[in-house]
């Protein structure tokens, strides 16, 4: 097991004891997320990366050591992690790049990259003897924790969730049986009403933001992109931004393998923001820093990154400046039209905040964030069955033919 050594704020810098905090750093609020930091020299010298691999369960646990949960500790039992990364040389040819590899999340149970984050929580609620677990979200992390805890004994999620959220979501949520609160206003709303309730009647809270130990799950994504690529890392990973709790795992996770010295470099992070809720690129363009960040406007099809001020902003922001990075906003139309277009030249499947990463490197390499020889990752976070209507708008056509086999060798005959 990894010990913790400390939990610092990724603002004030001020160290905490494991057990001293529970969620953010006190003296600066919810915006003070924390880290959680172990001592990197001794597991340098005590773990071997190819030995610690080798063998090993095709799932986030396969870096157990590297993970803040006991050895003797059940973990919950879906296989989350170790998604396929993907050769696309087809995407590639689209945007004008020399190598691309699709790192598809949506192969996860719940059939987003959200499941890692939940799957770390539950075996901490576990771990702790907590056996109810609350949530707000636009769909996906409600969905992960859903289906992570009906994998539990005696595990239960309460779930709140703004009834605008997707059809599809809402019921994957009640499929798994759920207590699900669907509330009358925005996610930022429904987040502040999850954590509120959760500190009075006692859960545990996965908020984003506010757990932080959604970033140690999240981070595993990362292990696996540099372990898939044998250890040689990509020049850049563009990753899609709502809450900024991802792209801040991502980070994390490399930042430990390069303290480890696995990994020679950390890849640039690029982060996508739909442009109806862009209030992280706001803040890397105007170069405020994240306690400075105000609420803005949170309007686009891609619902599971929509917010408003994005919970873990500080995070968001010191990922893509520590990597020499960049926050990109793209269109909804670009969205929409970035799913067929991933689908058709990958085989990949993604929601719009999923797709958002091909829109999002079409104007990276147009910008010249991205150099057209540079090897480059896209992390799709989730499955485009998550919002089928969404899909549906995307595309167009079919052909309606008569039950004739040679009307119908006709019709292709002629295209």
């Amino acid at each position: 097991m990894a010990v913790i050594s400390e939990l610092r704020c990724t603002l004030c810098n001020h160290a905490y004891q494991p057990g001293e905090v529970k969620y953010f750093c006190p003296e600066c609020g919810q915006v003070g997320t924390l880290d959680v930091l172990y001592d990197y020299k001794a597991l340098r010298d005590h773990l071997d990366r190819d030995a610690l691999t080798h063998n090993r369960e095709p799932s986030m646990w396969r870096y157990r050591e590297l993970l803040p949960v006991a050895p003797e500790t059940p973990v919950p039992p879906l296989q989350v992690g170790y998604t396929p990364l993907l050769a696309a040389p087809r995407v590639a040819a689209a945007l004008g790049l020399g190598q691309v590899w699709v790192k598809d999340d949506g192969q996860n149970p719940t059939a987003s990259l959200k499941d890692r984050a939940s799957t770390m929580v539950v075996a901490r609620a576990i771990e702790n003897n907590i056996r109810i677990v609350s949530t707000a979200s636009t769909g996906n992390a409600a969905a992960a924790l859903s289906g992570i805890c009906a994998s539990v004994p005696d595990m239960r999620a309460i779930i709140f969730v703004p009834v605008t959220a997707p059809e599809a979501k809402i019921a994957q949520l009640l499929v798994y049986g759920a207590t699900v609160l669907l509330v009358e206003a925005t996610y930022d709303t429904a987040f502040d009403l999850c954590y509120e309730l959760s500190q009075s009647e006692g859960w545990y809270c996965r908020n984003t933001g506010i757990n932080p130990f959604t970033t140690e799950g999240k981070k595993t994504v990362a292990y696996e992109i540099a372990e898939q690529l044998g250890w040689q890392v990509p020049d850049v990973v563009v990753v899609s931004v709502g809450d900024g709790s991802i792209i801040g795992g991502v980070h994390k996770g490399f930042w430990e393998l390069h303290q480890l010295g696995w990994i020679e470099r950390i890849p640039r992070l690029i982060g996508v923001q739909a442009s109806g809720s862009s209030a992280l690129v706001y803040a890397w363009e105007n170069n405020l820093p994240a306690q400075a960040m105000q609420p803005r406007p949170a309007e686009t099809i891609a619902d599971s990154i929509s917010a408003g001020l994005p919970r873990d902003r500080a995070k968001a922001l010191r990922a893509v400046r520590q990597s020499g990075g960049a926050l990109v906003a793209v269109e909804d139309d670009a969205i929409l039209d970035a799913i067929p277009r991933l689908a058709r030249a990958s085989g990949v499947f993604a929601e719009p905040a999923a797709a958002a990463v091909y829109a999002g490197a079409q104007r990276a390499v147009q910008s010249k964030w991205i150099a057209p020889d540079e090897r480059v990752v896209l992390l799709v976070t989730g499955n485009g069955l998550k919002d089928v209507r969404a899909a549906q708008r995307s595309v167009s056509g079919g052909i309606r033919v008569p039950p004739d086999a040679e009307i119908i060798r006709q019709l292709l005959d002629h295209g």
